[in-house]
């Protein structure tokens, strides 16, 4: 939406066929043909269905990332904002560096692996032990979503609260910003766990002898603000790093050969890693408002207009990563992948989901022997936003 609250022209959105011909359920289920055909040819495009921009080139992409003051998340149709409230995903310049600077230093690398490891290896072996005998699982809803909820509980150090109950927090409010991005209004779920959320945390910092990221930050934080980044933090936590632990099996069992390059050299973990992140980022876009009249590629962008950034798009733009749609393990330059986004808003918690990731594949491929797709039930990414299948069921050999 412009200034005056009007989408492009008749005019202007005739300039954009691809655009005014893609649909949200296509960008869904199998947007890549789709976005490559974007890229090409309409790179900033049009899309009525969205009612905003869609940024699919990666050059672009960043200059977009990168300039919070011409691009901004501080904007009343921010969705996650309308049910937590404001918090670093949805502010920008000095209040974004505010929020975000208390839990900056928890996330650097060598304090997420003396902070984290030796717990994700524990959970991880906890359970697999639990799925051997049985041959087979779901390994994202068994394996890859619990790990992700325990690592958020473990980081949070909430007072008082479960992996059960802080999963139950999660789901309520994640469907009340679904709601909101689907232009419908949320239930009274997302509130009623978000009120809950924001008691255990000011239950938590009111608790001298707790020891967690929150009571850390609460000396430079209101209590509501701590609760609001609490909620993103659970969110991106659980959201993403199940997608990108889910999405990275999915690749390497669907490739043997590159499968194989990993089981013969386990450095090469952690290039399967980035490029299953630069083929299916588990965040597939971002969402920007323009806060002036600003030029973008080949069209001129209205303050107001919604920007939307394709980090999926952006992933597979040729011109940076030849045979884009290949997976490839040993890919040179697959940590150019914006999976993270980039800029201010660049994912605080890159270092601790790579970590993960690379803990929980470690494990099921050496505990798990021949594990391998289930050939009976398929799975593939699925998802606007988030991407990942929604189910993962493998095989494996079970003990004699």
């Amino acid at each position: 939406m412009n200034a005056a609250g009007s989408a492009p022209s008749g005019a202007a959105t005739a300039s954009f066929p691809l655009g005014a011909a893609t649909t949200l359920a296509e960008l869904t289920r199998d947007p890549h043909t789709r976005l490559a055909r974007l890229r090409a040819d309409e790179p900033v495009s049009w899309l009525p269905e969205l009612d905003g921009w869609l940024v699919t080139r990666r050059d672009l992409a960043m200059s977009v990332m990168r300039d919070a003051g011409t691009f901004t998340v501080d904007a009343p149709r921010f969705s996650t904002a309308q049910v937590v409230g404001p918090s670093m995903l949805s502010l920008d310049g000095d209040p974004h560096a505010r929020h975000r600077e208390p839990f900056t230093a928890p996330f650097r690398p060598r304090a997420v692996h003396d902070g984290f490891a030796s717990f994700i290896e524990e959970e991880s072996d906890r359970l697999i032990t639990a799925l051997v005998p049985a041959g087979t699982a779901d390994l994202r809803r068994a394996f890859a979503g619990p790990l992700a909820v325990a690592v958020v509980t473990e980081a949070l150090g909430l007072v008082g609260t479960s992996t059960a109950t802080v999963l139950s927090w999660y789901d309520s409010i994640v469907a009340a910003v679904s709601d909101i991005t689907a232009g419908q209004e949320a239930g009274p779920a997302g509130t009623a766990a978000y009120a809950q959320l924001r008691a255990a945390v000011e239950a938590t910092v009111a608790d001298r002898n707790a020891a967690s990221l929150l009571v850390s930050a609460a000396g430079r934080l209101t209590p509501s603000e701590v609760a609001s980044n609490a909620a993103v933090l659970m969110f991106g936590g659980i959201e993403t790093t199940e997608g990108m632990i889910t999405n990275a099996l999915l690749h390497l069992l669907s490739h043997p050969d590159q499968l194989a390059l990993v089981r013969a050299d386990p450095d090469l973990l952690d290039g399967a890693i980035e490029e299953s992140l630069r083929l299916e980022p588990g965040a597939a876009v971002v969402d920007r408002y323009a806060t002036r009249d600003t030029v973008l590629g080949p069209v001129t962008v209205r303050r107001g207009d919604l920007v939307t950034v394709s980090l999926a798009g952006a992933n597979r733009d040729p011109d940076v990563f030849p045979d884009p749609d290949r997976f490839d393990v040993r890919r040179e330059n697959a940590r150019l992948q914006l999976a993270f986004a980039h800029g201010p808003h660049y994912c605080l918690a890159a270092h601790l989901a790579r970590l993960e990731t690379r803990i929980a594949l470690r494990h099921l491929l050496e505990r798990l022997p021949a594990l391998r797709l289930d050939p009976a039930r398929a799975a593939t990414p699925y998802g606007l936003v988030f991407r990942k299948p929604l189910s993962l069921h493998v095989l494996w050999d079970r003990p004699a």
